[in-house]
């Protein structure tokens, strides 16, 4: 590859990390509003209604996506890199949320102490329910992808896209509602219908992003001129 590719390569792979880490940081700062979507109607499941979930879920699938394309185009350790740098991200935006917690608000500020602390004072437990879903989720996504394409030999991108993200949606799922049910912050009554709710709809999303990737994909094959299952060395 020559270098003027290889800048345009690194550039991209720059800004696939910079929306990578903004989703996450965001969908950590937002999560504590919670929104209702009913398709099909007032249906509930395990006694909780159908998709009333946070809005912490609509920038978090994007994650997926991107770790996915870097993994098809970048490698497994290029989309590795990325996770770790988003764990650091999030700890490090939670710290200076919590910071300007502590600073005392003065009489003219448009927002007093108290309703700052109510809309942005994260709940430890929560972020670290999160932060350990995340980390979980995000590196089943990126094995499970790396396993299916080898398997596959570069084929059926469709496939270790959902397959990947499938598995690890649910462990994210599973992890973030059974540990703030586990530290009391949620009911345990609420567990599987929040369970079966946040990973339906995340299945829905991971559909809907397929022809997203197959879309990147190809433009990445055809301006680095990427054969089936290849991937760019931005080390070498």
């Amino acid at each position: 590859m020559v270098q003027k590719d290889k800048l345009l390569a690194r550039r991209i792979y720059l800004y696939l990390g910079a929306l990578f880490i903004t989703s996450l940081v965001v969908s950590n700062l937002i999560f504590q509003k919670f929104f209702y979507w009913k398709p099909f109607g007032d249906l509930t499941v395990f006694g909780v209604s159908l998709f009333e979930i946070s809005v912490g879920v609509l920038p978090y699938p994007i994650t997926f996506l991107i770790t996915d394309l870097i993994s098809e185009i970048f490698g497994r350790k290029k989309a590795n890199q990325i996770v770790t740098a988003g764990i650091f991200a999030s700890f490090f935006s939670m710290g200076l949320v919590l910071l300007a917690d502590v600073a005392p608000a003065i009489e003219s500020s448009p927002l007093d102490d108290a309703i700052f602390s109510r809309v942005f004072a994260l709940s430890p437990i929560a972020v670290l329910a999160s932060m350990l879903a995340y980390l979980a989720a995000q590196y089943i996504d990126i094995a499970i992808y790396h396993f299916w394409k080898k398997l596959t030999r570069g084929k059926y991108l469709w496939l270790r896209n959902n397959f990947s993200t499938f598995l690890s949606q649910f462990v994210d799922t599973f992890t973030v509602v059974g540990l703030l049910c586990i530290f009391k912050v949620l009911p345990w009554d609420l567990f599987f219908g929040l369970v079966v709710s946040g990973f339906l709809f995340k299945i829905f999303i991971a559909l809907i992003d397929t022809p997203f990737l197959y879309f990147f994909v190809y433009i990445m094959r055809k301006r680095f001129n990427l054969a089936i299952g290849e991937e760019i060395d931005l080390d070498a």
